[in-house]
């Protein structure tokens, strides 16, 4: 998507994680693991950890309300509330009707939207059509999963997600500033790579299935290194060249947190300083369609989105899907 009837900005943000923490140091006492391999080579330090009482949807409404009080309105203004999660409440109903009604935002239309860690990113973009072409006024993106729940806290993979949920407020501008351009991606030839068997149609829960670990998301390292650090240059570059904008000019990459080494190898591949990639993949780890919405709620409110900023967005996630957008701050 490149051109838009109307300009689309984001005008509020808003993130949440979990009071319990779970430290490199603690998940060696549980799972065959090694605190510094983690850190040197992921990036992560610790991660926030949802409570047995802590549904999504519990984490995805309190981002929802914070981005909607950051942008100066009501639960009564937003007329589109998307929820990128691949960890839902239930199967049904969506977990945006629950966000719905726990935040009171009954002036809205509400759907849950499934693509992993680009899950925001699609979202945006999503989101994004419909005001553009007058459909909705006021959206409302959340990005939110709490992989904890679906973790084997006895393998070494234990240590890559964490659970928290960030969203933003986007609506119309009478400004030439808003995004730019969506690329978006999707290749199933990678489905198998990670994955969550159970609890659909073909792995339905059972006790045979349970115990067959279905319950776990499963995946491949290596496949998920190799594709990241090809196709995110790819959505980035193709961004660039339908804007006619160079690297240079760009502000600041907020991407997806899949591991510090993906992150610094894209940078090396686009030519993008490192110093301008933002990562807080330390304190949270990989919170999946959480990531790039709660970074960007940290960018922001640290004050570094000023006016006329470039903002760069990148992921990829279980699909393969992938992406990138750019955005003029306003």
């Amino acid at each position: 998507m490149q051109q838009m009837v109307r300009n689309v900005r984001i005008i509020g943000t808003g993130s949440y994680a979990p009071e319990t923490v779970y430290t490199n140091e603690y998940i060696e006492t549980i799972a065959p693991t090694d605190a510094e391999w983690v850190l040197e080579n992921l990036g992560i330090r610790e991660r926030h950890i949802a409570g047995p009482d802590q549904p999504t949807s519990d984490l995805a409404a309190k981002a929802g309300l914070k981005a909607i009080e950051n942008a100066g309105l009501t639960p009564d203004d937003i007329d589109l509330i998307i929820v990128a999660t691949s960890t839902p409440d239930r199967l049904a109903p969506s977990t945006a009707a629950i966000v719905q009604d726990k935040i009171q935002a009954y002036n809205s239309v509400a759907f849950d939207l499934a693509a992993v860690c680009s899950g925001f990113l699609f979202s945006m973009s999503t989101a994004a059509q419909y005001i553009a072409t007058g459909i909705y006024n006021h959206a409302l993106v959340i990005g939110a999963d709490t992989f904890s729940k679906i973790i084997d806290w006895n393998r070494r993979d234990c240590v890559f997600f964490g659970d928290g949920a960030g969203a933003a407020v986007l609506t119309h501008s009478d400004s030439d500033k808003g995004f730019l351009a969506f690329r978006l991606y999707t290749d199933g030839r990678g489905k198998w790579n990670f994955t969550i068997p159970g609890g659909g149609s073909e792995f339905p829960m059972s006790h045979e299935n349970v115990d067959a670990g279905h319950r776990y998301f499963q995946m491949v390292g290596k496949a998920v290194y190799e594709t990241g650090v090809q196709v995110l240059p790819k959505a980035i570059n193709q961004v660039l060249a339908d804007t006619g904008i160079s690297i240079d000019q760009v502000d600041y990459l907020i991407p997806h947190q899949p591991s510090i080494r993906i992150l610094q190898d894209t940078a090396k591949i686009i030519g993008l300083p490192f110093e301008k990639v933002m990562t807080n993949m330390d304190r949270y780890a990989n919170t999946s369609g959480g990531t790039i919405p709660i970074l960007l709620d940290e960018v922001n409110k640290a004050g570094r989105l000023t006016p006329g900023k470039l903002i760069l967005f990148a992921a990829v996630g279980s699909g393969w899907t992938y992406g990138a957008s750019l955005i003029r701050w306003s």
